[in-house]
């Protein structure tokens, strides 16, 4: 129903398409410039490089599309009390509240993100092995399960919070860092985004195993990393259902 709801609307998908344009040009040129004046940047090189940025605009179609969309949409609820219809219902509140809406146009940027990192194999000179590509996709998963459980956790705080518009938007802000190996920032920042807010294993992890950059137990502490992301939204989801007070208290 979401995606007949959006496909209504046509002129969404020209919009879509010049944001996601805008958004890939912009990281092409931020490249560009960093290696017209030095061949590596702490170590990655410019295929490299663009494998993270595949990784993200992969990574983010996911976000726009799937996850952003129902945050709103929950914030609205908990706000004018319209959430308690979702709550009575028997099926799992969590899976409800993560599936209602979609954002359909936002799909556009997972095929970019796709084609992106295929350009960037075709420009590196390591062989890409069956191995490797499932290693990938398993990576992949866990990024998408990451960014969707750090979402939801902070959402939840819309259970006690007036208004956190505000703080969706610094996580917007907060994920356009991962256009960037979290490798090349300072020691403190890097380890925000390894442990406060796990970027490092949503995006760097995948594009270091597609451009064979890492050890595999980083994969194992990625999926380690997405087990524990989970349990602790599941913890932080059940505890905003119990601050909750509906429009029916």
């Amino acid at each position: 129903m979401g995606a007949l709801n959006e496909l209504q609307y046509r002129i969404n998908l020209w919009i879509q398409l010049f944001n996601s344009a805008l958004a890939l040009g912009t990281g092409l040129v931020a490249i560009a410039v960093v290696y017209a004046h030095t061949e590596t940047l702490e170590g990655w090189s410019a295929a490299e490089l663009l494998a993270v940025l595949g990784v993200h605009l992969l990574i983010g179609g996911f976000l726009k599309t799937f996850v952003v969309p129902n945050m709103w949409r929950l914030i609205q609820d908990v706000e004018e009390g319209t959430l308690d219809y979702t709550l009575t219902r028997p099926a799992d509140s969590q899976l409800l509240v993560s599936v209602r809406e979609v954002s359909i146009w936002s799909v556009i940027d997972v095929p970019l993100g796709v084609g992106v990192i295929i350009w960037a194999m075709s420009e590196m000179t390591a062989d890409v092995t069956p191995i490797g590509v499932a290693g990938f996709l398993v990576a992949l998963m866990c990024g998408a399960a990451i960014i969707y459980s750090i979402w939801l956790a902070v959402v939840t705080i819309a259970f006690k919070a007036i208004n956190i518009g505000d703080l969706m938007q610094i996580l917007n802000g907060v994920y356009e860092a991962g256009r960037w190996p979290v490798s090349i920032y300072p020691l403190w920042l890097r380890g925000s985004l390894t442990v406060l807010v796990p970027l490092a294993f949503a995006i760097t992890v995948p594009a270091e195993i597609i451009t064979n950059r890492i050890n595999w137990w980083w994969l194992a502490a990625g999926v380690a990393v997405t087990v524990a992301a989970l349990f602790v939204c599941r913890l932080v989801w059940r505890w905003g259902i119990r601050n909750y007070s509906g429009a029916s208290v």
